[in-house]
């Protein structure tokens, strides 16, 4: 499933879900703050805000195959549910993106140590 030399950090993907969920709350506000021509910013950090919500709530990051598993669950989802939004087709695209983006990264296991905010 991934490297061998390379063991699966559970407290490197809570920082990492952490850190992208306080990011995505800062773009949400600096994109209300820009107006109508940000609103699919808006969108794009509310789905990554939505999804870091649902995996840290999840208590499943101390298993590569239980966030693994907790990500399949969730693509299989048929609707995303937030209120706030501006577009609700947008966000259902930009939350699946956003789990794709976290299924190849948990699969590879890299990437959850990039956490600076811009990325």
């Amino acid at each position: 499933m991934n490297d061998p030399s390379k063991a699966w950090n559970g407290e490197q993907v809570r920082k990492w879900l952490d850190r992208r969920f306080e990011a995505s709350r800062l773009d949400q506000a600096a994109a209300d703050r820009r107006g109508y021509e940000a609103q699919d910013d808006y969108d794009k950090a509310a789905a990554e805000e939505w999804v870091c919500r649902a995996l840290i709530a999840a208590h499943c990051s101390d298993e590569q195959s239980a966030f693994a598993a907790q990500i399949k669950k969730l693509v299989g989802q048929e609707d995303y549910r937030a209120t706030g939004i501006y577009d609700d087709a947008r966000f259902q695209r930009h939350v699946r993106g956003q789990l794709r983006k976290l299924a190849k990264m948990t699969k590879a296991n890299e990437g959850f140590e990039k956490t600076l905010r811009y990325q």
